[in-house]
């Protein structure tokens, strides 16, 4: 038996992590139990938001990257929803706009204040609806300012033009299923999506077909 056999080659093989101090850390955070797949947290050059246990509707921190240690329970929340808050997503263009998707079927966009929140923010900046039943992914397109995609439980992709709240493009008829995941392609034009169906699309939007 040969040597290359019995080692397994990997540049990481000798590599090893270190925990990071616990003052480094954002501790005592109730992060949401809510059963379905999200990551429950964003991240850009200047927050970190978490999605979080709310009595009554739906919330998620926001904490600038520097506010480490234990987070106080009293700490304001963004809790606008009336229902859970399921997907968050940061805003490529601008560090302070983050969007969210909810039980309650709508998708809100939210202007975060420069130094983070000093009490709970509960006026978004815009109401977007026209989902029928729960949304569960939102995500901004890469490069178009102010254009952002919703998924939901009612199998729709909605795309929307967050300056003015107006629908761009609806494709209700692509997906027989549950959509699990979205992602953009880096320029844009396209995204693929993943659902229950046991299939992975590719969408032109514009078209509203399937490339692939």
């Amino acid at each position: 038996m040969s040597f290359r056999k019995v080692v397994r080659q990997s540049k990481f093989r000798h590599v090893f992590g270190q925990p990071v101090k616990t003052e480094q850390c954002y501790d005592d955070i109730r992060v949401s139990r809510v059963t379905w797949d999200s990551t429950f947290c964003a991240v850009n050059p200047a927050f970190v938001a978490i999605i979080v246990e709310a009595s009554g509707g739906g919330a998620f921190l926001v904490l600038p990257l520097q506010k480490t240690g234990r987070i106080d329970k009293s700490y304001p929340t963004v809790c606008g929803h009336t229902g859970p808050v399921l997907d968050i997503d940061w805003c490529p263009h601008n560090d302070h706009v983050i969007a969210s998707g909810s039980e309650d079927c709508t998708v809100m966009v939210w202007q975060i204040p420069e130094n983070g929140l000093s009490q709970p923010l509960t006026e978004p900046v815009v109401v977007l609806e026209g989902h029928s039943k729960r949304v569960g992914i939102v995500t901004w397109h890469p490069t178009a300012r102010n254009v952002l995609l919703s998924a939901g439980c009612d199998n729709v992709v909605l795309i929307w033009n967050v300056g003015t709240a107006e629908e761009l493009y609806r494709l209700d008829a692509l997906h027989p299923d549950l959509i699990y995941s979205v992602s953009w392609s880096r320029d844009g034009a396209r995204f693929c999506t993943a659902c229950k169906d046991k299939s992975v699309r590719v969408i032109d939007p514009r078209r509203g077909t399937v490339v692939a």
